[in-house]
């Protein structure tokens, strides 16, 4: 479960979108998660294709004390998951180079996930639909939901 993340990266990427939603950039190429988002993937695994893809900027735009790592959508880029579109990505995995690390005690399992545009009851039909086993959880109310896996 995400019981180690936390509240302060939902609270941090809600400010975070009331700031960005007016610098959303249009779209010049689609790459839709929900496939990623079965919850069968490690976040290395999930992170790593979308910075090859060049979907995310490999920097994180936030790095929480528990060392979850928030990532931004690259200009361009039109990331969407299970229909709704991308505001944020976010992992962590312990031992794993590829994330920073933040100031407090690391979370202990590994998670991966999104931050999408929606209410979360709508999020919540739309994955269960698609079989995902991704756990959902609110951000911003009525705006924006996280999408969250634990690694498996």
């Amino acid at each position: 479960m995400y019981h180690g993340m936390t509240k302060g990266l939902l609270t941090t990427l809600g400010v975070l979108s009331v700031v960005g939603v007016t610098l959303c950039p249009v779209a010049a190429h689609a790459y839709e998660l929900d496939s990623q988002l079965n919850c069968k993937s490690s976040p290395h695994a999930f992170i790593a294709a979308l910075v090859n893809g060049e979907y995310i900027d490999p920097k994180p735009m936030r790095i929480e004390a528990n060392s979850v790592n928030a990532f931004r959508p690259t200009p361009g880029s039109d990331l969407t998951a299970f229909g709704f579109r991308v505001y944020a990505i976010f992992a962590y995995e312990r031992d794993d180079e590829m994330f920073k690390k933040g100031s407090g005690e690391a979370i202990a399992d590994p998670l991966y996930g999104a931050v999408v545009f929606g209410s979360t009851e709508s999020v919540k039909t739309h994955l269960r639909r698609a079989g995902s086993d991704a756990d959902v959880h609110d951000v911003l109310p009525l705006v924006l939901t996280a999408v969250i896996c634990n690694a498996h």
